[in-house]
């Protein structure tokens, strides 16, 4: 291994690469989080009841699944550049034809049209930040995808409280005689634009160059990046890591031809995957403002405790940065599952103290609505220290070479089918009784997440992508 203190590395076109496919980070988070604060709208326009909006808040998570399994094998075809491009696409077409919606189904196909999008940039922005930046930095810049991602979050909340209040409500009419939740989504055509032009002008990246047999390119976009004498290196290593099997990635690759069984690493990829959705930080993000409402908040108090929660999760994101390449991921993931085991714990207890108001609507006596919003904003921190970033840096360095457009593709695949298991069920239990028992799901989920780390969780700070085994 050469030491980075004797290549020269190009910081800028890294900060470059880094910025604009971390863009795809942001409007994963924005076309996720946008649809938190519009579902008064929804439900009016739609004529839509519980079960109706889970559908409706559901339908970008089958597009998600279906677009993060199609981009993992898309990147091996058309490159991590351009999977990152046709996502673009999809967030522009799904924020025009969301806020145009005239019925609950054509909402849903732009839903799940953005869902396509949202899926293609969870798996392919990780990989490509991997792919392209240095070992030893690798964890921190691969972590600005997490926050870009709750600053997506964090953008969505702020639209739409401002929109919110702008207009006198979600449902009331602003420009145009349309009502402010159109506008929502109709908001987020900006960044998809930007995200759009901003992708002509990073380089592809050079593992797929080179598995691809396009070495001379490959060679050129790495001497951009560490220098010549480092690019020659970096080719040759790339070249044997993929000469193992003796072909270009496929599927079937996932296969150990020894066994013939699924290879162990995939499998702790996906434990990874799901394990991040089933402690249930979606909930937060999805449902944030009618879970406060739930429990007695007004709307406008609901949509600031969005914002609350999002800005603390920036604040955790960056305190990973700082951290990751210095105390390694499994660390931070074992930390993260202890802290949101203790605050989803109190956040169940909290609902379970829940009694029925004046009005017949939930209400949490005494100081267990205070105890509810801080724990709650804990478990937001522990998160977003750890398993929020955390696992996307892992998915996209963990597996070898060979295989990492196909495991991710499985990986995400999982990721977003345990994220719309979560979503799609939580309306149907946000009633009294439900919400505690709920949480102590969550809370169970993450108290298993801490042993499986443990027990099956390999460290990858400072390896080289070419070292992965699997």
């Amino acid at each position: 291994m050469v030491s980075m203190d004797r290549v020269t590395i190009n910081k800028r076109l890294i900060a470059l690469v880094v910025a604009v496919a971390t863009i795809g980070g942001f409007m994963f988070g924005y076309d996720s989080g946008v649809i938190n604060g519009t579902q008064h709208g929804l439900e009016s326009a739609f004529n839509l009841g519980r079960l109706g909006i889970g559908v409706n808040v559901g339908a970008i998570l089958v597009g998600s699944a279906i677009g993060a399994f199609i981009a993992g094998r898309l990147s091996d075809l058309i490159g991590r550049r351009g999977t990152m491009m046709l996502s673009a696409v999809l967030f522009l077409v799904s924020a025009i034809l969301a806020g145009a919606a005239d019925t609950s189904a054509l909402f849903i196909i732009a839903r799940i049209i953005g869902g396509l999008g949202v899926g293609a940039a969870s798996v392919t922005s990780p990989v490509y930040i991997s792919e392209m930046t240095p070992a030893h930095v690798r964890g921190r810049l691969s972590s600005v995808q997490q926050v870009m991602i709750i600053t997506g979050l964090t953008g969505a909340f702020v639209a739409n409280f401002v929109l919110a209040r702008w207009a006198g409500g979600s449902t009331a009419t602003l420009w145009f005689d349309f009502p402010a939740w159109r506008w929502m989504f109709w908001l987020q055509a900006i960044p998809a634009a930007i995200y759009l032009v901003a992708l002509l002008f990073i380089p592809e990246s050079p593992r797929y160059l080179v598995a691809r047999e396009r070495e001379s390119e490959a060679r050129s976009v790495l001497t951009r990046l560490f220098g010549e004498v480092e690019a020659e290196r970096k080719v040759a290593e790339i070249r044997a890591s993929l000469a193992v099997d003796h072909h270009r990635p496929r599927l079937s690759d996932l296969i150990d031809k020894t066994t013939g069984r699924i290879r162990p690493i995939l499998w702790v990829g996906i434990g990874l995957a799901v394990f991040q959705q089933f402690v249930g930080i979606n909930v937060v993000f999805y449902y944030g403002a009618t879970l406060w409402q739930a429990v007695g908040f007004t709307e406008d108090s609901a949509l600031q405790t969005n914002i609350l929660s999002g800005a603390l999760s920036i604040g955790a994101c960056l305190a990973t940065i700082a951290l990751i390449d210095k105390v390694g991921r499994k660390p931070l993931l074992l930390v993260g599952s202890a802290g949101m085991t203790v605050s989803l714990g109190i956040v169940a207890w909290a609902f379970s103290t829940a009694v029925t108001g004046v009005n017949g609507g939930v209400v949490l006596p005494g100081n267990s609505g205070l105890i509810a919003l801080i724990a709650a904003n804990a478990y937001v921190v522990f998160f977003n220290l750890s398993w929020g970033p955390v696992m996307w840096v892992m998915l996209g360095e963990m597996f070898p070479n060979q295989i990492r457009g196909s495991a991710l593709a499985v990986a995400g695949f999982a990721q977003w089918i345990a994220n719309a298991l979560i979503s799609v069920s939580f309306p149907s239990m946000a009633d009294k009784p439900g919400l505690a028992i709920t949480y102590v799901l969550y809370a169970t989920a993450a108290a298993i997440s801490f042993f499986f780390v443990r027990a099956a969780v390999q460290e990858t700070r400072g390896r080289e992508l070419e070292d992965m085994k699997g």
